[in-house]
């Protein structure tokens, strides 16, 4: 029983995060979001809206890149790299 629920707990990984990788991607690539922002005057933190439309989606990025490390050591799927083989 317990085999079988580690073995599903990587496929519902990789579906959480594909899918939150997925839609920063459409948030990058699609236009109609970045439209919606774009040539807006509103500052954000002293930052135009359109500028924190990028920042705010390479945080993102970081932060799913930082969360699926974290996610990763914690099901010890990361190898030990500086231990002597």
């Amino acid at each position: 029983m317990a085999e079988s629920i580690q073995s599903s707990m990587p496929n519902s990984k990789k579906i959480v995060f594909g899918i939150y990788f997925f839609l920063l991607l459409l948030m990058a690539l699609c236009p109609p979001f970045y439209l919606g922002v774009s040539g807006s005057k509103q500052l954000v933190l002293g930052v135009p809206l359109p500028i924190f439309y990028w920042i705010a989606n390479a945080v993102l990025v970081g932060l799913g890149i930082w969360a699926l490390y974290v996610a990763e050591g914690v099901s010890g799927e990361l190898d030990n790299e500086g231990e002597p083989t």
